[in-house]
């Protein structure tokens, strides 16, 4: 398949729009946390995130164009082994499309949300100093 781009609309998928939005309307506490704590606010250095994205045949929770991340928070139903098999493919769908996919429990979100986000800034200098490497 087509690496996501601006061209393919990052695989944007208009047919889960009104479920996406569903979803936005009934976000997690763990999702509402991170969304209001770290992502909306520009705390990672002013990456624009998109909540509810849907993307192939997915909704992903947390999306970034930019750095063509993917940002999963799972309860604790993901721990059942079906729905751990489907995140897994849903893992490998969008890194073959481009996306680098992080996931991150809800208890992590919950109880550590500041290490959460330590993890995303230092995720995100990585990525800044590969492609500055690569720009070379």
């Amino acid at each position: 398949m087509q690496k996501a781009s601006p061209a393919n609309n990052h695989h944007y998928n208009k047919a889960l729009k009104e479920y996406a939005r569903t979803l936005r309307l009934n976000s997690t506490k763990a999702e509402i946390y991170l969304w209001n704590d770290v992502l909306k606010k520009g705390y990672l250095k002013g990456y624009q995130f998109h909540r509810q994205r849907p993307v192939l045949k997915y909704i992903a929770d947390f999306m970034c164009f930019e750095l063509m991340l993917v940002i999963e928070v799972d309860g604790i139903t993901h721990e059942i082994e079906e729905v751990a098999r489907k995140d897994a493919q849903k893992t490998k769908d969008l890194e073959e499309v481009g996306f680098t996919v992080l996931r991150f429990s809800d208890w992590e979100v919950l109880e550590c949300r500041w290490d959460v986000a330590e993890a995303l800034m230092a995720w995100i200098e990585a990525f800044e100093k590969s492609n500055k490497q690569g720009e070379k």
